[in-house]
C-alpha cells in the first residue's frame, strides 16, 4: 500500500438519466453509494455540494469506452461532464475505465434478489461504488493514480 494517496474519493457513474455518486474512506477500505442526482442543468451544483460535504481528494468519473476499447458518444459526454464538474469545483476528476460497472452493479443487485424495475433507483450508485473500488484496488496493488486526468485547461466545445 506504500503508493496509495490516503483521502476520501468521490465515484461518478455519468448517465444520460441519472448520475451515481459512491465515495469511499480516506483509507480506501471501502467504497459505499452516496445518492443518485438526476441528470439535469443541477447536477453538478448537486456533485459540488456533495464535495463540499465530503472534502474529496478527487472525483474518480467512469468512461463508458466500449467493450474494444473506443470511444462512444457516452464516453465524450462523461469526458464534457468530468470537466464541466472539475471547472465547477476546482478538484481534480480523474476518468477511469467503466467498461463493466453497469453490468456488474445489474449482476449484484439480482444476486441480492431485486428486480431490475425496483434497482432502477440505485443501481447507478452501485455502479459508482463498482467503478471507485475498482480504481481504489488498482491504485493499491500498483502503487499509481488509476485512469487519466482531466487536463485543468480543457475548454468544452
Amino acid at each position: 500500500m506504500s503508493g496509495f494517496r490516503r483521502g476520501v474519493r468521490l465515484g461518478v457513474d455519468v448517465g444520460r438519466a441519472r448520475v451515481g455518486v459512491a465515495r469511499c474512506d480516506p483509507d480506501g477500505m471501502l467504497a459505499v453509494p452516496v445518492e443518485t442526482v438526476p441528470r439535469a442543468e443541477e447536477a453538478i451544483d448537486r456533485l459540488a455540494a456533495i464535495a463540499e460535504e465530503h472534502a474529496p481528494l478527487e472525483f474518480v468519473v467512469g468512461l463508458p469506452v466500449n467493450l474494444r476499447g473506443a470511444d462512444t458518444a457516452s464516453t465524450t459526454d462523461a469526458r464534457e461532464f468530468a470537466a464541466a464538474l472539475q471547472r465547477r469545483t476546482g478538484i481534480a476528476v480523474r476518468l477511469v475505465d467503466e467498461r463493466l460497472s453497469t453490468v456488474t452493479a445489474h449482476a449484484a443487485l439480482r444476486s441480492s434478489g431485486r428486480t431490475q424495475k425496483n434497482s432502477r433507483s440505485i443501481v447507478d450508485q452501485i455502479a459508482a461504488v463498482v467503478l471507485l473500488q475498482q480504481a481504489i484496488d488498482t491504485e493499491k496493488s500498483t502503487g499509481n493514480p488509476p485512469g487519466a486526468t482531466v487536463p485543468l485547461d480543457e475548454e468544452s466545445p
